[in-house]
């Protein structure tokens, strides 16, 4: 099976690279060290085989747009208020994908938009009365 098309890396930009690395090591449990030599420190976000990994570095553009990644999480509220928590902020509540999960857009202390995805087969919105 070929690798094309697949995931293979993400990296996350920082002002202060060492700060926003804690952020994650507490939000996620990430092992996350800094690479000798360089400005740059490397994710490992599971001992799983096949786990995707990652890069964390000084900012090198203003902007970026970037995918939003979705870390899968047991509860959705407890890693919103965790974010919070560790300065991090909600830019999009809670939200059902109907049968599938929750999810909800956060962004980390530095300015960075991930995701938090809880599934949940029973997810649905609320139902809004009708007038």
């Amino acid at each position: 099976m070929s690798a094309s098309n697949s995931v293979t890396h993400f990296e996350i930009y920082a002002e202060e690279p060492a700060a926003l690395a804690e952020f994650y090591r507490q939000m996620f449990g990430w092992s996350i060290d800094k690479a000798q030599g360089v400005d740059y420190f490397f994710i490992e976000t599971s001992q799983q085989p096949g786990a995707i990994r990652g890069g964390l570095l000084y900012r090198p553009i203003r902007a970026p747009r970037s995918w939003v990644h979705y870390v899968h999480v047991g509860d959705i509220d407890a890693a919103v208020a965790r974010v919070q928590q560790l300065g991090g902020s909600l830019v999009h509540p809670k939200s059902a994908v109907p049968k599938i999960g929750w999810y909800a857009v956060v962004e980390d202390p530095q300015g960075n938009i991930f995701a938090v995805f809880q599934p949940d087969p029973h997810a649905f919105p609320p139902l809004v009365p009708e007038l």
